[in-house]
């Protein structure tokens, strides 16, 4: 298998997100939402079809990130050290495959 490289995409506009979890939402509803971090991640990463990666499998490599997901909402990680944790664990599941 050829090697995969996902990008770093610029940070998306998080205060949406923010507000839900704050507000009354769990940390898995705003993941994994229609409109959630999992969706906004999906939209720029297709790529991942290709290499094996589906819709559902994707949502839950991102919902179980979601400790370090809830530290970048609440501003305790940047959006470079969450997204890249993030990038990590998705090409280690794509080589454990």
């Amino acid at each position: 298998m050829s090697t995969l490289n996902l990008h770093l995409p610029s940070e998306p506009d998080a205060s949406g997100w923010r507000r839900r979890a704050l507000e009354n939402a769990t940390v898995d509803e705003v993941i994994e939402k229609e409109d959630g971090i999992a969706s906004w991640l999906w939209d720029r990463w297709r790529v991942l079809e290709s290499a094996g990666i589906d819709r559902t499998r994707f949502g839950a490599i991102v919902t179980g990130y979601r400790r370090e997901i809830w530290l970048w909402l609440m501003g305790e990680r940047t959006w470079a050290q969450c997204c890249s944790g993030l990038i990590g664990r998705i090409e280690r599941r794509l080589t454990s495959t």
